[in-house]
């Protein structure tokens, strides 16, 4: 079993880890702990672990292409989908119930897509594109994006424009930028901004503090975050500790635009609690 204190003990420590040290499997499955306390993960991570190993078998066989090798064990050996009938349903972002119901949102079934290419020791990322999340996988030094959503289908450079000029308008293009890797912090940030969105829709906005309480566990730097924070415990009354959060920014922020805005801020907050 794994209660929620040693849950935000593992998301505090991959805080304090570089980029590259981070286990994406491992944090994700933290998260999903914080909303299943006392859930056994022993489970889950077993079965991470044997997708990766049945990827690996898959490719020494054919051999097929590792997205070939990806495709048929996690979508037709295991029948995982992207969920296209309840996609706003908060478990799709729970990687526990995403590997319970096996089904979820891009980015969820991404980090299976990540780790089994990754324990392989394939080169593997979330790359920068908007609103859908995709992955770069690079094998024999070609690059090949995926859509872990849409069973793996692979992307060409026309494929996303058109996606993204149906987000962005039909003034957009792609740029390099929409190819540029993430960070396994900023796809745990994607993961846990899906549930904030939702519990934000529906004007949960406890639940949508507590979920960027778990983001400062695991990226503690990020001043947006501090800023949220503040900024919803300030909503819901909280002034003490939306105080708290400004005064973070205060003392951390790298820049002296950010720590005057924070400071301002705090003073407005004082002047509420007279």
């Amino acid at each position: 079993m794994i209660p929620r204190a040693q849950a935000e003990g593992v998301l505090r420590e991959i805080g304090t880890r570089p980029d590259d040290k981070i286990d994406l499997a491992e944090g994700a499955l933290a998260l999903a702990a914080l909303d299943r306390p006392g859930v056994a993960l022993d489970r889950y991570r077993d079965h991470i672990k044997q997708l990766a190993r049945e990827v690996g078998r898959s490719l020494s066989k054919s051999p097929p292409t590792l997205v070939e090798a990806l495709n048929r064990i996690i979508f037709q050996s295991h029948g995982y989908r992207g969920d296209m009938l309840t996609y706003d349903d908060i478990q799709n972002a729970n990687l526990m119930r995403v590997i319970d119901r096996k089904k979820g949102l891009p980015v969820a079934l991404g980090v299976l897509y990540l780790h089994a290419a990754r324990a392989n020791g394939f080169a593997a990322n979330g790359i920068n594109f908007p609103g859908h999340f995709m992955i770069c996988i690079g094998q024999d030094g070609a690059r090949r994006i995926i859509d872990p959503f849409n069973e793996g289908a692979e992307r060409s450079a026309a494929d996303l424009r058109q996606l993204l000029k149906a987000m962005d308008g039909m003034e957009a293009e792609l740029s390099p930028d929409h190819y540029a890797a993430v960070s396994n912090r900023d796809i745990l940030m994607r993961l846990q901004n899906n549930i904030k969105a939702r519990h934000e829709r529906a004007g949960r906005r406890e639940d949508a503090l507590r979920v960027v309480e778990s983001m400062l566990m695991f990226a503690p730097g990020r001043m947006s975050l501090w800023r949220e924070a503040g900024a919803i415990h300030a909503r819901v009354g909280n002034l003490g500790a939306a105080i708290d959060a400004f005064q973070t920014i205060v003392e951390r922020a790298d820049t002296d635009v950010e720590r005057h805005d924070a400071a301002t801020i705090i003073q407005k907050l004082r002047a509420r609690l007279n």
